[in-house]
């Protein structure tokens, strides 16, 4: 008989890569994959399977540091790097994660208002409340058991695309021929996909995760007992690998979706998820419409909880504070006051007079700016034996992350200069 570890099926092996890869496909997200498809048909749906090894690296490294050490990002930094470049690493994070909050509650308010006509700055404040409510009250086990679940909403996406008319020879073409205009439209084009794909409260969330399920399993970190590490490596490698790959199979059908109903009708511009979903109505029908709207209310509900927890654990690392889901609310008040703290300042976006897509706008230029320095830092942290011990990452894996940290670097160069 197989050892519990080795018995239990693909659904249990898969978490923290899961629930992660999940919630890059955010409102914010779909908005922006919305967009793409609408306004180059299938000409950038190479972009997804160009991204998914780049991603996956980058986020199999940040899950090995925190499954290594024990330690999330933000506290490895603090512990091997001048705390003034952490704390403005951090500020910036909060910074970000709190105008993306904003922008995918309204995002969600925007959706239900479209399948229940009513108040969306009430829905905003409803869906805030409801999670940090989720986040801060159910116990950690259930709460990442619905986490897990919610990817499934993740599906709706995928219904849209056989309820629309697709040419599947035109959408093959442009999934696996690459090809690139070099004009400004396909620049900036480019820039949103992978500072949309590629975010640093992807990093801290996942790192921080992974420490959370060693607490929860009450096994010790990788470097204090390597002989588990294979086998837990293999996990992390699997779990990474299938939930960035869902991820953007995902992203993939959202750009097919809008390419075969928006663009295909002469619909270019989409300045919300919302009204991709609206815009689809008259073209594909009221399911696809339907499916869509349900699709960005879930994905929403996966993500703010994600964008306010990954501020939560960089705070708290960066402070020392009691941190982790795991713990009673009045264990780690300062952990779940951050978490509050940052969904309400979400909630107060929506009441101000701030454009929804210059918000995005700006969280796009913070995030672009911030994930290639903190790339170039977690590789040096994940390639530092004084760090991970025995087990800095090997040499296939960093490839495959500088590789990543390059392509952001050249990514944030051209947003710079577009």
């Amino acid at each position: 008989m197989n050892p519990p570890e080795e018995g239990r099926d693909l659904f249990e092996v898969l978490g923290p890569g899961l629930v992660t890869g999940a919630a890059d496909d955010d409102p914010s997200g779909v908005g922006t994959y919305s967009q793409v498809g609408a306004q180059f048909g299938y000409g950038l749906a190479w972009t997804m399977f160009f991204g998914f090894p780049l991603l996956a690296s980058i986020q199999a490294i940040c899950a090995r540091i925190g499954a290594t050490t024990g330690m999330g990002i933000a506290q490895n930094l603090r512990r091997h790097y001048p705390v003034a470049v952490l704390r403005i690493v951090v500020l910036l994070l909060l910074v970000a994660n709190v105008i993306n909050l904003g922008a995918d509650l309204g995002a969600m308010a925007a959706a239900l208002g479209l399948l229940i006509p009513g108040p969306l700055l009430l829905y905003t404040a409803l869906f805030g409340l409801a999670s940090v409510l989720l986040e801060v009250f159910v116990s950690y086990t259930r709460y990442a058991r619905v986490l897990k679940w919610a990817t499934l909403s993740l599906f709706a996406y995928v219904g849209v695309v056989f309820v629309a008319d697709v040419p599947l020879a035109e959408a093959a073409r442009g999934t696996l021929v690459p090809s690139f205009t070099f004009d400004r439209e396909h620049a900036m084009a480019l820039v949103a996909i992978f500072g949309t794909t590629i975010s640093p409260y992807l990093f801290f969330w996942q790192a921080g995760q992974e420490v959370e399920e060693q607490h929860r399993r009450h096994v010790k970190p990788l470097m204090v007992s390597p002989r588990k590490a294979g086998r837990e490596l293999a996990r992390i490698r699997t779990d990474t690998l299938v939930g960035m790959g869902f991820s953007h199979i995902v992203a993939l059908f959202i750009v097919i979706a809008t390419a075969a109903t928006l663009h295909a009708n002469g619909v270019r511009e989409i300045e919300s998820a919302a009204q991709a979903a609206e815009a689809l109505r008259p073209i594909a029908g009221n399911l696809a419409f339907a499916l869509f709207a349900i699709g960005i209310i879930g994905t929403g509900m996966l993500a703010v909880p994600i964008l306010a927890g990954s501020a939560a654990y960089a705070v708290s690392e960066t402070f020392g504070w009691t941190e982790g889901l795991d713990r009673k609310p009045r264990e780690a008040k300062a952990f779940y006051g951050v978490i509050a703290l940052a969904t309400l300042g979400g909630v107060a976006l929506n009441f101000l007079a701030i454009d929804p897509m210059k918000a995005l706008y700006w969280a796009a230029v913070v995030n672009g700016l911030l994930a290639p320095p903190l790339m170039v830092v977690t590789m040096l942290v994940a390639r530092n034996p004084k760090v991970m011990g025995k087990l800095t990452i090997s040499r296939r894996l960093a490839f495959g992350g500088w590789l990543s940290t390059a392509v952001m670097w050249i990514v944030a160069g051209v947003f710079l200069l577009s």
